[in-house]
This record gives C-alpha cells, sequence and structure tokens, in this order.
C-alpha cells in the first residue's frame, strides 16, 4: 500500500495510507516512559500543561530518544528526561518493553523504563518551556493520588493505565 504525506510540519507528518490518515513523528524518534521509584518507595510523577488538551495533564516523566544526539540509548534518554524533569537521577534502568500509544491514530512508540537507585540532583521542572511540578506518591497511594487530581480537573494521561494496571506497583512494594 502506498503511504502519501498529507502535510509535513518540523516535528509531525500526517500520512495517508488508502483511506487511512495517521500522524507520525518525523525522523522515526521514538520515547522513554519512565516510572521512577525512589529508595522511600516514592513514585515520581509529573504534571505539566499541554496545549492539545488545554489544560495541566498528570503523567510519567517521559522524553524523545535521540532528540538531542543521533544514536542515544534508551537507557541515557532515559537518564537525562527524568533528571531533566524531576530532578533525580538514576543508577539503574531496566527496559520493560515496547508499547504504542494510540495505534489507531499514530505510529507512534516509547519503551517502558524502571528507574531505581534515585540520587536527587536538583529541583527538576524541565526546560523552560515545560514549567512541570513533580509529585512524589507513596506507593500505596498512587490510585488514590490519580483519582483527587482527575476530581480536580488534572488530564491523566492513559500511560498511567499501564502503570496502574501492569503490576509495577505492587511488585516494588512487595520488595
Amino acid at each position: 500500500m502506498t503511504t502519501d504525506t498529507m502535510w509535513q510540519g518540523k516535528y509531525l507528518s500526517v500520512r495517508k495510507a488508502g483511506t487511512w490518515e495517521y500522524a507520525e513523528r518525523n525522523g522515526g524518534i521514538g520515547a522513554a516512559v519512565i516510572v521512577a521509584i525512589d529508595a522511600d518507595g516514592q513514585l515520581l510523577l509529573v504534571e505539566q500543561y499541554r496545549v492539545p488538551l488545554g489544560r495541566p495533564c498528570l503523567e510519567l516523566p517521559a522524553g524523545l530518544v535521540g532528540d538531542e544526539s543521533a544514536g542515544e540509548s534508551i537507557a541515557s534518554a532515559a537518564r537525562r528526561e527524568l533528571e531533566e524533569e524531576t530532578g533525580y537521577h538514576a543508577q539503574f534502568v531496566e527496559e520493560r518493553g515496547e508499547y504504542f500509544s494510540s495505534p489507531g491514530m499514530t505510529s507512534e512508540s516509547f519503551t517502558l523504563v524502571l528507574a531505581t537507585g534515585l540520587t536527587r540532583t536538583g529541583d527538576g521542572g524541565g526546560d523552560a518551556d515545560e514549567n512541570i511540578t513533580v509529585h512524589r506518591v507513596p506507593l500505596s497511594g498512587v490510585e488514590g493520588f490519580v483519582a483527587e487530581k482527575r476530581r480536580a480537573g488534572v488530564a491523566i494521561d492513559a500511560k498511567m493505565l499501564l502503570l496502574l494496571g501492569s503490576g509495577i506497583v505492587a511488585e516494588m512494594m512487595g520488595r
């Protein structure tokens, strides 16, 4: 099946294959989504305003792989983004598989990464354009925290479902 580019911007393209239209990140860049748990059993979450939603969104720390340097590994990108967004450096990172964000609309994928052995190096908050709020949430209180944020009108990233349903929180609480 042939694919036509309907529109192309700096970061995204809209393509058409037959009657199917979908978005694609230019350059085939993937992302690392980070489940970061500190020595006190606190999960690091980030909240930031998302233009397409028009409101803040609660998310796992995440970032693009290779957007700053070609050939960057998933582990390096995860460490870099975690430190930039949350102010924590991870000694250990473990890839937990590749996932696709919304396969009916985009070819975008991300690799889930578990980050442990955390050391605080700064305040986080992202770059000058991000204005990220960092939340440290006890593993036992993640579900309640997400529900509280939802009630407050904060959007919840779908990847939070992956976290809540994957058993990672239960696994980490048992350690």
